[in-house]
Parts: C-alpha cells; sequence; structure tokens
C-alpha cells in the first residue's frame, strides 16, 4: 500500500484554508494547525467592531468545514516551534512530523515595537479584538450617562490611526453610528461632542489606491464629519492622551491601530531565512534554503519582476498562492511546477451608506455603484449560504432601518484583564 504524503499547514487564514481545500480528497495526509477553531472573514472585522454583525456570522468553524473530508484533519494548538532538521513541528502539548510543511501564519498588528501602545490602544486581526472594541466603545457610552458630564474629553473622542481600507471604513462606521443609532440609544446624550479623528501618515487615506480614490474617500471622510488628519505620526500612546511627532496631542481613551502589520514569524529559522518578518521564498513559495518547506501568503517574501519589494499582504495574494502551491503539490513531477504569478484583481474600500471606492485594472469607480459592488463582492467571498443570508439579512435591516440590535456588550478580557 502506497505511503501518502503527510503535508503539515499552519494557520487557517485565507491562505491556509485555500490549500486545504485544494488538497481536500485528493490523496494526501493533511493536518491544519490554529490556535483559534474557527476560519475567521477579516475584512467584515470592522463591522463586528460597530455592531453591525455578529461575529459568529463571519467565522467558520475549521470542524464543520472539513466535516465530509477523507483526508484532512483540523488540531487546535498553537506553533511553538518548527525543527526543520527533523521534520518536526513542536505545538502547544504535541509535535507533528511532515513531509511538506506549509507556514500560513498571517500577520498580526504591528505596533513597531511600543509595548505601552500594543497594551493600552486595540488591534482588529481576530475576532476577540474586533469584540473587545464594540464593547470598549459601548462600555464608554454607558459610563458616560452614569456620569452625566462630559469631565474627561477622552471619553468622546473615537481615534483611528492609520488610513488604509481598515482605518477609512472603521472611520465610516463610527461616524454613521454616532449619527444614526447612539442618539436613539443614549437620547439624553449630545453627541456632537463625539469626534471621529483618523490619523494617517499620509496626505491622503488610501495611499495603495488611485489618486481618484483617494480624493474621493478623503472627500467622504469630511462628508461623514470625521476629523482627518494627514500627514501625522503617532510616537506614542499612554492609555489617556495620544502623542505625535508635530507635537500635537489628542485625549482618547478609545484608540484603535490599524497602521500597518508584521508577520506572524515561528521560531526556528536564522534570520538568513527571513526579510521585512516575512519567510523569504522562491516562485514556487520555497523557503530558502529549505526543500520541503514552504510559506504562502501575507507571510511570504517573494520578488518577481514586477514586485521586485515583495508582493502586497492582501487575501488576493495569499488565496492564488496557496491555489497555485495546492496544483504544484498535486502534480507527479516538480519539473511540472508551475511558477507564482500574481495577477492584480484591483481594490476597493467603502467609507459608510452609498459611498465606496473601487479601482479595477480596467475602471475605476466611486459612489453608490461602487458601494453596491462592494456589497455584492464581500457576500459572495462569504463561505457558506447560511453566513451569506444571516449578513445579507443584516445588512438589509441596517439599510432600511438605520439601525442595528447587535449593540451586546459581552465582557471579555482585555490585554491587562479589564475593560477600561
Amino acid at each position: 500500500m502506497e505511503t501518502r504524503e503527510k503535508i503539515v499547514i499552519i494557520g487557517g487564514g485565507f491562505a491556509g484554508l485555500q490549500l486545504a481545500k485544494t488538497l481536500n480528497n485528493k490523496n494526501k495526509k493533511v493536518i491544519v494547525l490554529d490556535r483559534v477553531n474557527h476560519h475567521m472573514f477579516q475584512p467584515l472585522f470592522y463591522q463586528v467592531a460597530c455592531g453591525r454583525i455578529e461575529p459568529s456570522n463571519i467565522s467558520f468553524p475549521f470542524r464543520k468545514i472539513f466535516q465530509q473530508s477523507r483526508n484532512t484533519q483540523f488540531r487546535l494548538t498553537e506553533v511553538k516551534e518548527i525543527i526543520p532538521s527533523q521534520n518536526k513541528v513542536i505545538a502547544d502539548g504535541a509535535e507533528f512530523s511532515y513531509d511538506k510543511l506549509i507556514i500560513a501564519t498571517g500577520c498580526k498588528t504591528n505596533f513597531f515595537g511600543n509595548k505601552e501602545m500594543e497594551s493600552k490602544a486595540f488591534g482588529m486581526k481576530n475576532t476577540q479584538e474586533a469584540i473587545s472594541i464594540r464593547n470598549h466603545v459601548l462600555m464608554t457610552f454607558e459610563r458616560l450617562i452614569l456620569e452625566k458630564s462630559r469631565s474627561d474629553d477622552g471619553n468622546w473622542n473615537i481615534v483611528i490611526v492609520g488610513s488604509g481600507p481598515t482605518g477609512v471604513e472603521l472611520a465610516g462606521a463610527f461616524s454613521e453610528m454616532k449619527k444614526e443609532i447612539l442618539p436613539r440609544d443614549y437620547p439624553y446624550m449630545n453627541f456632537d461632542h463625539l469626534k471621529i479623528i483618523l490619523v494617517s501618515s499620509t496626505e491622503k487615506p488610501l495611499a495603495v489606491m488611485s489618486p481618484e480614490a483617494q480624493t474621493q474617500s478623503e472627500k467622504y471622510l469630511k462628508d461623514l464629519g470625521v476629523d482627518f488628519l494627514s500627514g501625522e505620526y503617532v510616537t506614542e500612546y499612554d492609555g489617556d492622551r495620544v502623542y505625535m511627532k508635530s507635537g500635537k496631542q489628542i485625549a482618547s481613551n478609545n484608540v484603535i491601530w490599524a497602521a500597518g502589520v508584521i508577520g506572524n514569524v515561528i521560531d526556528g529559522f536564522s534570520q538568513e531565512n527571513i526579510l521585512k518578518n516575512r519567510y523569504i521564498t522562491d516562485r514556487f513559495n520555497k523557503i530558502k534554503g529549505f526543500e520541503n518547506i514552504y510559506a504562502i501568503g501575507d507571510i511570504s517574501y517573494m520578488e518577481t519582476p514586477k514586485y521586485p519589494q515583495g508582493h502586497p499582504q492582501v487575501a488576493n495574494v495569499a488565496i492564488n498562492q496557496a491555489k497555485n502551491l495546492g496544483k504544484n503539490i498535486l502534480k507527479k513531477s516538480n519539473s511540472e511546477w508551475s511558477e507564482y504569478e500574481y495577477d492584480d484583481k484591483g481594490s476597493l474600500a467603502t467609507i459608510g451608506k452609498h459611498r465606496a471606492v473601487v479601482d479595477l485594472p480596467f475602471i475605476k469607480f466611486q459612489g453608490f455603484l461602487a458601494w453596491y459592488f462592494w456589497m455584492f463582492l464581500h457576500l459572495m467571498l462569504i463561505l457558506s449560504v447560511r453566513n451569506k443570508l444571516a449578513v445579507f439579512f443584516n445588512w438589509m435591516w441596517s439599510y432600511f432601518n438605520k439601525d442595528s440590535s447587535l449593540r451586546l456588550i459581552i465582557l471579555s478580557n482585555k490585554k491587562n484583564g479589564t475593560l477600561q
């Protein structure tokens, strides 16, 4: 009986899950390792943070996904170390051997080494962080209505650092929440004091998109009442005040950090295998210096003629690298393997109702049509029919009623063990 090749995939994000699906029910033994038991649809985390949708609507248990699989297993554990010389993965409470190892650990929020900022500000790279933001913001207004005073300006300022898609989408959603929802929930509070502040190191938001998208998104933000601070660098945050390189300060107890990501690198590799906190890979996603270890998605640094500085850390790259590697693994000979080439399908972002920007290779457009396009695309990318329907229902309810019934405060531990 032929022994099946054993493939261990670390991480069940867009890249890891797509690779496992490509290898599903093939003549390979696949083990997926992840420290949470579900795949998360990260592009809609901001809607969880703003109470638009429930976390369960964009979370998909791995055991449900692979319920009918004949060759794929899932293990809930956190990987601590890789020992390449022994083809072994050391995890929390277990060890796994492999014939091929694929690292798809993705990224986490980059606080640029500032430990105090990391402990005080909120990132938004997983479900727990999105729920923590929702809890914290809602608890802020519950406290304010008890105090019946504006003794602390910081309670009224929501500061978002970073003007990429996550930052502008959060700013737009919180601004609509301020206008349409909070005054009905708290009728005796004056929300004119509430400021949504978007701090950007660039002159325009969405710096990676077209000039048209940048200009229009800035206009949308201003229309929604967002204070857009351009060309500002945050240097410190102590939990009460945000300090910037220019000398400006902002009082805030509600700071969301969306200013960059850093790769989740695992112990076991030397620095010559790593660049910019990503594993250096060839065009087949094989890590430099190894024959049977690969990295895909955000954690892979692959230089190509079109992308000499590595690929952008976006879902489209992760999914298509996984598809390409999966197809290569299933080929009989390594000589048949195909190199990966990124085909940029475009980018898009939404900044509130009827406000979105879309950059496609063949056309660029903004406004309500772009907003409908954004909704349709994200709805199609959600995994299950049930979840598509749940998200669609919540969106339609919010669209017609300008409201949401999902503003539950579910107490969870922040980094210091309490909600501040």
